[in-house]
């Protein structure tokens, strides 16, 4: 039996389970897809937020504050690209301004450090190509850019290394509660844990539903749809860029990534219950998000597009994250976590993991090992570094992806590391293969070769992402020998 079983490998759940791996525990994270970091966490805008929007008293308003301190150290730990570059509401009218001096007043009761309201003037030094309807803008130095799908494999692969076991392709159809724990049912699979955690993200209602007959709580998905830009108009803004919010959210941002590309998005469309899964990008909702980025961002080049893609955020009835026990004992909830979600992740991690080790009365581990190690960035290396590296390890001196000039050496250690990727789109997450201009197009087979090799698999099986989705479906002409010419 395990102690923990978590249900969902987003960047909570992967937060939690390494968190809990610093008390001497038995833990188990259930997952239906067939990677982890495959729903919200790997289709949002990267941004670790202030914090000062959250009303003050909230969950969201904690656990982003307390997130946003820890996250470089967590980070540096985990050797995670992390920016503090700051970011900027900007505002347009008089009503704008009041509802900045609004938002600084309610950051300053969270803590939130270093808040100032900037003038026009300051704001354009900041940003020269801001929209010139902009007339000033509130300005938070501690906001900064990641990498979410990074930081949910470094968090899980962590957990792993600490002794954290990962069952993917587990769906969860049915919950037993029994006296000492729970039995969790797949079609063909079946856990038994002492406590369960709820991560399952926009089917956070559905699971607990497995257990509790009148849920305090309910979900429905959001969705938001985004533009990426090539690394050729890095320097086109400086900071994350928002408008001033709504009652949606914080409305269409513009910010560089860590990369060095251009993010555009989202835009916030609320969907039926049924729509948990839909996550196809449409022009009209695109073109709205060109209309309202072009108020915040003069000259936004759209012909640098390289790819557009769409996220579900999983909105709770309540307002606020749901954190904690539910009605049933042992059952605990981490449901709503729309944005700031990522932010918060570190903190709600260590929460949880203090709670439960309290429930369950387990010692502290003495054999943690908090440090992740550092991947190898072939093109970041000098020269000499890389010759060096070649020298032992020959893989290193073969160039697959030429948009990012991605070594095959990075692509096997991809692979073979604790919670190492096993599809296209995971090897894409973990190593950036397929994320340059071309999108894959010419690397693709070349990683799907690699798979293939060193998983010791028909490249036939090799998958995009999910187990459906697959590539290849055979040859398209039977080979030919000399004999036969």
């Amino acid at each position: 039996m395990y102690d923990v079983a978590i249900v969902g490998a987003g960047v909570i759940g992967a937060s939690v389970a390494r968190e809990l791996m610093k008390y001497q525990l038995k833990v188990v994270v259930l997952e239906k897809g067939n990677d982890v970091a495959i729903g919200t966490t790997k289709a949002n805008s990267a941004i670790v937020h202030a914090g000062y929007d959250a009303p003050f008293g909230s969950n969201k308003g904690r656990f982003n504050a307390l997130g946003n301190r820890i996250f470089g150290e967590i980070c540096d730990e985990l050797n995670v690209p992390f920016n503090r570059i700051g970011s900027l509401v900007c505002a347009f009218d008089e009503e704008d301004m009041t509802t900045l001096k609004a938002l600084k007043e309610n950051g300053e009761s969270l803590g939130i450090p270093g808040l100032r309201i900037i003038d026009q003037a300051m704001l354009r030094a900041f940003e020269p190509n801001i929209s010139d309807l902009a007339i000033g803008a509130l300005y938070a130095p501690s906001a900064g850019i990641t990498e979410p799908w990074e930081l949910t494999v470094a968090y899980m692969e962590n957990a792993m290394d600490n002794g954290a076991n990962l069952m993917l392709n587990f769906e969860v159809i049915k919950i037993d509660v029994e006296s000492d724990g729970f039995l969790i049912h797949s079609s063909n699979q079946t856990v038994r844990a002492k406590r369960i955690v709820n991560a399952a993200g926009v089917y956070a209602d559905t699971l607990y539903k497995m257990v509790c007959d009148s849920p305090e709580f309910t979900i429905h998905p959001r969705r938001g749809q985004y533009f990426l830009l090539d690394k050729n108009v890095n320097g086109l803004v400086n900071h994350v860029i928002f408008p001033c919010p709504s009652k949606l959210g914080k409305g269409i941002l513009v910010l560089p990534t860590t990369e060095g590309n251009l993010l555009v998005g989202p835009d916030s469309e609320d969907l039926e219950s049924t729509e948990r899964e839909a996550i196809e990008t449409t022009g009209n909702r695109l073109d709205y998000i060109k209309e309202s980025a072009a108020k915040l961002v003069n000259n936004i080049p759209y012909r640098e597009n390289i790819t557009t893609f769409a996220g579900l955020r999983a909105e709770p009835s309540t307002g606020d994250f749901i954190i904690g026990e539910g009605k049933i004992s042992g059952f605990y909830n981490l449901a709503g976590m729309k944005s700031p979600g990522l932010s918060s992740a570190p903190a709600i991690g260590k929460h949880v993991a203090t709670e439960l080790s309290k429930s369950l009365k387990a010692p502290l581990n003495p054999h943690f090992n908090p440090i992740r190690q550092k991947r190898i960035r072939f093109e970041k290396l000098s020269d000499a570094e890389k010759a060096v590296l070649i020298k032992e390890k020959p893989a290193y001196g073969r160039i697959i992806c030429r948009c990012e000039s991605i070594t095959e050496g990075e692509i096997l250690d991809a692979i073979h590391r604790n919670c190492g990727g096993r599809t296209l789109n995971g090897i894409k997450r973990r190593a950036r293969p397929g994320a340059g201009r071309c999108q894959g197009g010419f690397c693709g087979p070349r990683v799907m070769e690699i798979l293939s090799r060193e998983l010791a698999v028909p490249v036939e099986s090799i998958c995009q992402e999910s187990s459906e989705s697959f590539i290849l479906i055979g040859k398209t002409k039977s080979e030919v020998t000399d004999n036969e010419v």
